[in-house]
């Protein structure tokens, strides 16, 4: 039976704030797709930082939560049988997610229209008659039934009585072959669906790196890779996350001033959705290996803090849209710096979603779900 890792567990947990924080930043100015905007999107040093910032964070973090579902999902099917894992997946994905899409998404949008002058009630009442429901943030948890659904038939069908031989850690051949077969997934891909495009609620033009780091995951479990990652391999794939990360952003700032390169990065026949389809995986692969070397390194024992927000976290992801918004609204018609607001609410946003699901896993039935 395979342990937990603490540096893994405790690196989910800080992407979790992570993933606060970016919403965080959609609300102040921030390009993306989010409940309430207090600010759109603008070419101030304020605006732009929060794009750069969101556009990097989009290029790894949600892959990095997809590799570690698939590092513990073979071991979870070995530990409870494939009976037992799909019930245990049915409830920890599905309830979820439904409790999302028929609740926290209705109750989110109608704190968010407060600040258009609507009624909370009023708006709750008509997403209810019109059925206006969405999985939110929770769409991970959509796309993890579809791929672990996937995976069981793969397992099953073939790889069930496969002999687990030992194999070294990947060469950085093969991590140079795969972000560059992904970069290319992710640019045909595009074509069809645009980033933006939702495809039953799933934007479809990020999934080349997803499909491709879940897999990644299930087949690194059975020798702990990512526990065991060379540091050498690390720094080189860290640096070159360092050399990509302002190259993208750059030359988009340079073609949108010199027109000089015309097309949407989002997906096209065209050098930008190219460079930004193979920029992501880059950015992600260097990133990942980094993040997970020196959580390993630094959390091998976890405080009380730490054991706590670990146990919070999918909690956290789950809860943290109405916390969030509501945050922002209390403090809207304060005259502040966006970048300031940023801080703030995020960093009180964390908090209470950390209080609160410190409050919701003392009931049972929260407790036996996540």
């Amino acid at each position: 039976m395979m342990r937990r890792s603490n540096g893994i567990d405790a690196l989910r947990a800080a992407v979790t704030l992570l993933v606060v924080f970016h919403h965080t930043a959609i609300t102040y100015g921030a390009i993306g797709g989010w409940y309430y905007k207090e600010l759109p999107p603008s070419e101030t040093p304020t605006g732009l930082l929060l794009i750069f910032f969101c556009t990097v964070n989009q290029a790894w973090f949600m892959g990095l939560f997809f590799l570690l579902a698939g590092y513990y999902t073979p071991a979870s099917c070995e530990k409870r049988g494939i009976r037992e894992f799909i019930r245990e997946r049915l409830i920890r994905l599905g309830i979820p997610l439904l409790v999302y899409f028929l609740v926290l998404h209705p109750v989110t949008v109608a704190i968010a229209e407060i600040a258009r002058g609507h009624s909370f009630l009023s708006t709750l009442e008509d997403a209810y008659r019109h059925r206006k429901f969405e999985p939110g943030p929770l769409w991970f948890a959509e796309a993890l039934l579809i791929f672990t659904s996937v995976w069981l038939v793969v397992y099953v069908s073939i790889c069930g009585a496969a002999k687990r031989d030992k194999q070294p850690f990947p060469s950085n051949l093969t991590f140079l072959v795969a972000p560059l077969l992904t970069g290319a997934a992710a640019f045909l891909l595009r074509l069809i669906w645009p980033v933006g495009v939702n495809v039953a609620f799933l934007q479809l033009g990020y999934f080349a790196s997803y499909v491709v780091l879940f897999a990644a995951g299930c087949v690194a479990w059975k020798n702990r890779w990512l526990e065991r990652i060379p540091e050498s391999q690390s720094r080189l794939w860290l640096r070159i996350a360092y050399l990509a990360i302002p190259v993208f952003p750059v030359i988009a700032i340079y073609a949108a001033v010199t027109k000089v390169v015309a097309g949407p990065n989002e997906g096209g026949w065209n050098v930008l959705a190219a460079l930004y389809a193979f920029w992501e995986p880059f950015v992600a692969w260097g990133t990942i290996l980094g993040l997970l070397v020196y959580f390993e390194r630094r959390f091998a024992i976890l405080n009380l803090f730490w054991k706590r927000l670990t146990r919070r976290a999918y909690l956290i992801y789950i809860i943290h849209p109405p916390i969030l918004v509501g945050v922002a609204l209390i403090w809207r018609s304060v005259d502040a710096p966006a970048l300031l607001k940023f801080f703030v609410t995020g960093a009180v946003g964390c908090g209470l979603c950390y209080l609160a699901a410190g409050l919701l896993l003392r009931l049972r039935i929260v407790e036996r779900v996540v």
